[in-house]
């Protein structure tokens, strides 16, 4: 069965090659261009209508998956599981379906459906299947380039559930956080796949989180968070620049962390800002000027974000925390300091983007979607639609270009008109 659908799709990539052309170069990839929740775009309804923006799209049969789409050169990317399988498909920026492959074994335990982002560069798209396997997929016609598995090179051990950790590229390397017992962390070759550099092991497994290239004073460093430490690493070649121990480096967990993280930290000005749910404090890092030393500058135990992400802006923190697996509430706190500005209840915790001077806020309980003022002063809404009649939970992170609103949903993915 599995061998079938692959030569239909190969056929499929084959037949529609002379279709596409790609002209300009540019990255697309988990979370925005700085992997931060922050979009670009502009002109923008600053209030929405009851019911919610217009519906101009709804593309299905994408597979199961919590992952996000990728939009690159007015193309849609987005990965599912079908089967046991990890599917990438490829539709064009009006949803007509392009091309789609199979590219690796997805997650077979608990929560299995696909949870991996591509990231998309010079025609080339990186991404890892439930299982650690790690791919380059020709953007143009679905074809496989190379395929590696560094999670079982490195002898890596999985969390309870499985992958979900989204690739990142550095100027030569593809970024894999293996949380092995030969590596913790390896780079391979954009070209085809063969090993660049590998970090020492540090005794850490992998946990859910997406990585983050960051710089300091010219001194770029990938920040991995594993189930002990998060570490920064150069990315020329893996040496370990700094250590942060999450169960002893914040003083008076209790050693309560259950290693369980999610969430990509964000990067502000020689700062790092990092939370996790579970009532775990989040803590903000200081960097050295010259990027190979650590300290904690302070922590925070109400902005506990489980799984949804967090956003900066100009100057506060927002997000959603953690009071159960079933119920949160929306936070602001001040970069600066730590204080925290508001908690409001709403709904449920859930998932959280920003553009043009509103945050985009999605619970994961019942799919219900908010545009809310960024500003400090409050959790001030301005409009809400319902992702009606459809099964929890509502994990995937939602998307913004061109003036719309990429939100999926299982096997579907629906695509509002937000433009002004």
């Amino acid at each position: 069965m599995i061998d079938t659908i692959k030569k239909l799709l190969l056929s499929t990539c084959l037949t529609t090659v002379t279709l596409l052309t790609f002209s300009q170069e540019k990255i697309s990839q988990w979370r925005g261009e700085h992997r931060d929740g922050s979009y670009p775009d502009i002109n923008l309804k600053t209030s929405w209508p009851e019911g919610g923006p217009a519906l101009i799209m709804q593309l299905d049969g994408i597979g199961l998956g919590h992952s996000s789409p990728v939009i690159y050169k007015d193309h849609i990317y987005i990965t599912g599981k079908k089967d046991s399988l990890d599917v990438l498909t490829a539709f064009d920026i009006k949803g007509k379906r392009l091309w789609e492959v199979p590219y690796g074994k997805g997650w077979y335990a608990s929560y299995p459906d696909s949870r991996n982002t591509p990231t998309i560069e010079n025609d080339r798209i990186y991404l890892s299947s439930g299982m650690g396997e790690v791919v380059c997929i020709n953007a143009v016609n679905g074809n496989v380039i190379w395929r590696k598995d560094p999670h079982s090179e490195f002898k890596g051990v999985y969390g309870t559930w499985g992958m979900a950790e989204s690739i990142l590229l550095t100027d030569n390397g593809v970024i894999s956080s293996v949380g092995g017992k030969d590596a913790s962390v390896v780079a391979l070759k954009k070209e085809n796949g063969d090993l660049l550099w590998k970090t020492p092991p540090t005794g850490d497994r992998r946990t859910y989180v997406s990585p983050l290239m960051i710089e300091r004073n010219g001194q770029k460093i990938i920040l991995s968070v594993l189930s002990d430490h998060i570490l920064g690493i150069n990315p020329d070649n893996g040496e370990i620049l700094w250590k942060f121990n999450l169960l002893k480096d914040i003083g008076d967990t209790g050693g309560r962390r259950r290693r369980n993280y999610t969430n990509t930290p964000l990067y502000k000005d020689g700062e790092i800002f990092f939370t996790s749910g579970y009532n775990e404090p989040a803590v903000m890092l200081s960097l050295s000027p010259d990027g190979r030393s650590v300290s904690m500058k302070w922590k925070n135990d109400v902005l506990d974000t489980h799984h949804g992400g967090v956003v900066e802006v100009n100057g506060y923190i927002y997000g959603s925390n953690w009071h159960s697996n079933s119920h949160g509430n929306w936070v602001c706190i001040e970069w600066e300091t730590g204080k925290v500005m508001y908690e409001t209840e709403w709904h449920n915790k859930g998932q959280i983007i920003y553009a043009d001077g509103h945050l985009y806020c999605k619970e994961e309980g019942n799919g219900n979607i908010a545009l809310a003022e960024a500003s400090p002063s409050g959790f001030n809404i301005k409009g809400t639609f319902w992702l009606e009649n459809r099964q929890r939970p509502f994990w995937s992170h939602p998307v913004i270009h061109d003036g719309q609103l990429y939100v999926r949903h299982g096997e579907e993915l629906l695509v509002y008109d937000i433009k002004k």
